[in-house]
C-alpha cells in the first residue's frame, strides 16, 4: 500500500512531515538536519541502513516496513530515560493486542513487531540545547519468509491493517499525547507503561556489559529502570534481556 505524506501532514497539526521514498536512516537524517524544529517527522517505507540499540541492524524489504523518526527538544534531561518508554507505549496505544518488552520493544503475541531507538545530539545553533530523536521501525507488510529473525512478526501476518499512513498517524498522535504527560511529569504515563509491560513478573536473564543476572522482574521504576529482585538497571547498562522460559519477551 502506498504512503500518503500529504494525508499524514493534514492529520498531524502539531508536526512537520518530511517524507523520503528511500533513505539510509530516518534518525540519522534528523540528527543531521540543523534546520529541523521540534516535532519534525522524517518518514520512509524503504530504510536501507536502519539501526537499533547497541548498533544492531534493522532490515526490511522496500515497502514492507514503516520507519519514522521525530525530533524533540525537551526542556529538561532529568527524565530523558523514560522518553523511549513513552515511544513504545504510543505504539501499544495505537495497535491492539500489543505489549511491551522492557525498555521499548513492541510485541505482538510473543514476537517483536517494532523496535525503537532514541538518540541525542547537540543543536548547531545552540550547542547546550538538547535534541532528542526517537525512531520507530514497524514491521508492517512482511511475509513469514521475509522476517529477519524467528522472533519477529508483522501486522500483515497478524491480520491487522497494513495502511502505512494510518499507522503512522495513530502512533504519532498517541506519542504526542504521551509526551504531554512526560512534560507534565504525570504519573499516569509510567502507570500505563507498567500495565502494558510483559516483562514485569517474568523470570529473566539480564546481561550487562560485565555480568549476567537472573531473577524476577519486580517493576519498572519511575525513572525507567528495570528492577530485578530489588536491583535496578538502566537501559544503557543492559545488552540483553530474555525470559527464562525461552520466550523472546
Amino acid at each position: 500500500m502506498s504512503f500518503d505524506a500529504h494525508q499524514l501532514a493534514d492529520a498531524l497539526e502539531f508536526a512537520t512531515v518530511s517524507y523520503a521514498e528511500s533513505t539510509e536512516s530516518t534518525n540519522t537524517d534528523l540528527l543531521a538536519d540543523a534546520d529541523a524544529g521540534p516535532w519534525t517527522v522524517r518518514i520512509t517505507t524503504n530504510q536501507t541502513a536502519g539501526k537499533g540499540r547497541l548498533g544492531r541492524v534493522w532490515e526490511a524489504p522496500a515497502g514492507a516496513n514503516l520507519a519514522m523518526s521525530v525530533l524533540l527538544t525537551p526542556t529538561s534531561l532529568d527524565r530523558i530515560g523514560t522518553i523511549p518508554l513513552a515511544a513504545g507505549l504510543a505504539v501499544a496505544d495505537a495497535i491492539g493486542g500489543t505489549r511491551l518488552k522492557w525498555p521499548n520493544d513492541v510485541l505482538l503475541g510473543e514476537k517483536k513487531l517494532c523496535g525503537i531507538l532514541a538518540e541525542a545530539g547537540a543543536s548547531a545553533t545552540a550547542p547546550t540545547a538538547a535534541r532528542v530523536v526517537v525512531g520507530w521501525g514497524i514491521n508492517v507488510a512482511l511475509s513469514e519468509e521475509q522476517l529477519p529473525v524467528p522472533h519477529a512478526t508483522s501486522l500483515q501476518i497478524a491480520g491487522k491493517t497494513t495502511d502505512h499512513t494510518q499507522i503512522a498517524a495513530d502512533v504519532l498522535r498517541n506519542f504526542h499525547q504521551r509526551m504531554q504527560q512526560w512534560q507534565d511529569n504525570d504519573p499516569q504515563l509510567l502507570d500505563d507503561y507498567r500495565a502494558a509491560c510483559a516483562s514485569i513478573g517474568a523470570r529473566v536473564r539480564l546481561e550487562t556489559h560485565s555480568e549476567a543476572i537472573e531473577g524476577t522482574v519486580d517493576t519498572v521504576t519511575d525513572d525507567g529502570r528495570i528492577s530485578i529482585d530489588g536491583n535496578a538497571f538502566s537501559a544503557g547498562d543492559v545488552s540483553h534481556l530474555r525470559r527464562k522460559d525461552g520466550n523472546y519477551s
